[in-house]
């Protein structure tokens, strides 16, 4: 187990850590020394991630959390803080369906875009006020927040709230020592897009619309994650980090499905 290094004495809380970016974060932070709690819906999935990181050398603690369950964050939170403190506060989870934008029922919109950014508000909420001491929340955002994503309205729409959400808390809360900053990755292969890693067609379309020509992968997420929890990053507040390969220095691909009959 990994008990020295520049996070050695902190606590952190990895939500989605049992998978994809947030199992990359959680790897980089315990790495460096952080006693770290992975939450995740999937029993199965945490006790995976556990036991991989075994093999690693690492120890990180499974807690069940549904993301939209505000007891169940609160909970997760008062485990990775063991009823002390907590220094850093990561969320991963989100998404969205592709629709053309009119074919949304209002319900279901509604919905989506909640399913982004309640699960941030929620963490915000609980973990920041365990974090007596300062500490650092990190959300994951995308690249949809800033600009049009055709065929996922809900999605960017969810994702820039979480941005605006972040830089809202970033200015309140810096006078408790609280840092608050967003990740807006590119095209990132975890489990939910690996069909347009499949799709050759359309993975073509994204890579002809950036610099750097792959996709990303979770790895390059964590890294920015574990740069803006540590102290590396500790006079940085109130920024998105966009990691996408110079994916937006271009456009998104249109991600409508076909017109309906």
């Amino acid at each position: 187990m990994a008990d020295e290094g520049v996070l050695a004495g902190t606590r952190a809380v990895v939500v989605g850590g049992s998978s994809g970016i947030g199992l990359a974060t959680a790897r980089l932070l315990a790495r460096d020394g952080c006693r770290v709690t992975i939450a995740g819906r999937d029993e199965a999935r945490l006790t995976g991630a556990v036991v991989g990181l075994e093999v690693e050398g690492l120890e990180v603690f499974p807690v069940q959390c549904d993301t939209l369950v505000d007891a169940d964050v609160q909970a997760a939170v008062a485990a990775a803080s063991e009823g002390d403190r907590l220094d850093i506060a990561v969320t991963v989870p989100g998404g969205g369906t592709p629709m053309n934008v009119l074919d949304y029922d209002p319900a279901q919109f509604s919905a989506e875009v909640d399913k982004n950014v309640f699960p941030v508000y929620s963490l915000l909420k609980h973990a920041c006020g365990a974090m007596a001491d300062g500490g650092s929340f990190v959300a994951v955002s995308s690249t949809a927040a800033v600009f049009s994503t055709r065929g996922l309205a809900s999605y960017r729409a969810g994702k820039a709230a979480v941005d605006a959400l972040v830089d809202v808390a970033a200015d309140e809360l810096g006078e408790r020592g609280i840092r608050v900053n967003s990740v807006r990755p590119g095209l990132t292969r975890t489990g939910s897009t690996g069909g347009i890693f499949a799709n050759q067609a359309l993975f073509s379309r994204f890579l002809e619309q950036q610099a750097i020509k792959r996709g990303g992968e979770a790895g390059d997420i964590g890294a920015a994650i574990r740069f803006l929890a540590g102290p590396e990053s500790s006079w940085i507040t109130g920024q998105h980090l966009t990691v996408d390969g110079g994916h937006t220095l271009r456009a998104m691909p249109d991600m409508r499905p076909a017109a309906r009959g």
